[in-house]
C-alpha cells in the first residue's frame, strides 16, 4: 500500500491562528463562519469589533463573544500533529502560576496528567515482563473518574432570579467546576425547579444573555475583569415565547 507523507508546512495554514500566526492554543470557532483562533486572542480582539477576523462577517451587533464556542476536536489535532506543543503549552501555564506564586489550576494539573511519552514499540517479537504500570494506570482512572471534576479549578456562583414568574432557588449557592458551561447551570436550575425544559430559562450576568457554550471560567475572564471580586452573579428570568 501506497503512503504519502505530508510535511507540518503545508498544513500550518489550517492550523494556526490568523491574529498571532501561531499555533491554535484552546481553539475557539466562530459560529457564524467556522473560522478558528486562539481563544485569548479572539476574545481580546471582539473586545474592540464585532466581525470575523479572516471573512470578515458580522458574528453579531451587540454581542459577538456570544457566538464562538470552544472547539475541543481542532485542538486535539493541533496537539497530535505538532510535537511537543501541548507540553510546552501546559509548561507555559504552570511557570506562570508558580511565578505568581498561585496555586496551579486542577485542570491545568489534570492535562498535564493526561500527557504521555511516547514510547518505543516493542522489537524483534520480544515480549515485555508483566509489570504493574496498567494496574496503576487502572486505579489512576477509576480515581479519576471518581473525582467529580473537585479537582478542577472552582468557582462559587450566586443564582438570583429577577422574574416573579419563578421561584427562587432554597439555595442559591453553589460551588462547582470552571469547566462547567452556561447550559449545565440551566439543566441543573430547571431540575430544580421541577420546569418541563431548560429551554424555558436564559442566564444572564451583568445584565447581558450567556451562550449555552460558555464555561463558567470564560464567564469570569470576559465578564469580571473589571471586578474586584471573582465569585459569578447570574441571574435566570424565563425566556420569552411567542
Amino acid at each position: 500500500m501506497l503512503t504519502r507523507k505530508i510535511k507540518l508546512w503545508d498544513i500550518n495554514a489550517h492550523i494556526t491562528c490568523r491574529l498571532c500566526e501561531g499555533y491554535l492554543i484552546d481553539a475557539t470557532t466562530v459560529t457564524e463562519c467556522l473560522h478558528t483562533f486562539c481563544r485569548s486572542c479572539l476574545v481580546k480582539y471582539l473586545e474592540e469589533n464585532n466581525t470575523c477576523p479572516t471573512c470578515r462577517i458580522v458574528i453579531h451587533q451587540s454581542h459577538p463573544l456570544q457566538y464562538i464556542g470552544h472547539d475541543r476536536t481542532m485542538q486535539d489535532i493541533v496537539y497530535k500533529l505538532v510535537p511537543g506543543l501541548q507540553e510546552a503549552e501546559l509548561k507555559k501555564q504552570r511557570d506562570f502560576y508558580q511565578k505568581l506564586g498561585m496555586e496551579v489550576p486542577g485542570d491545568v494539573k489534570g492535562e498535564m496528567g493526561s500527557v504521555k511519552p511516547h514510547l518505543d514499540p516493542q522489537r524483534n517479537g520480544e515480549t515485555k515482563p508483566e509489570d504493574t504500570s496498567n494496574k496503576e494506570t487502572a486505579e489512576e482512572k477509576q480515581e479519576e473518574d471518581n473525582d467529580y471534576h473537585r479537582s478542577d479549578e472552582q468557582v462559587s456562583i450566586c443564582l438570583e432570579c429577577n422574574s416573579s414568574k419563578l421561584r427562587g432557588l432554597k439555595r442559591k449557592w453553589i460551588r462547582c467546576s470552571a469547566q462547567a458551561t452556561v447550559l449545565h447551570l440551566k439543566k441543573f436550575i430547571a431540575k430544580k425547579l421541577n420546569l418541563a425544559s431548560f429551554n424555558e430559562l436564559d442566564i444572564l450576568c451583568n445584565e447581558e444573555i450567556l451562550g449555552k457554550d460558555h464555561t463558567l471560567k470564560f464567564v469570569v475572564v470576559t465578564r469580571w475583569r473589571f471586578k474586584i471580586y471573582t465569585d459569578d452573579i447570574l441571574h435566570y428570568p424565563p425566556q420569552p415565547h411567542n
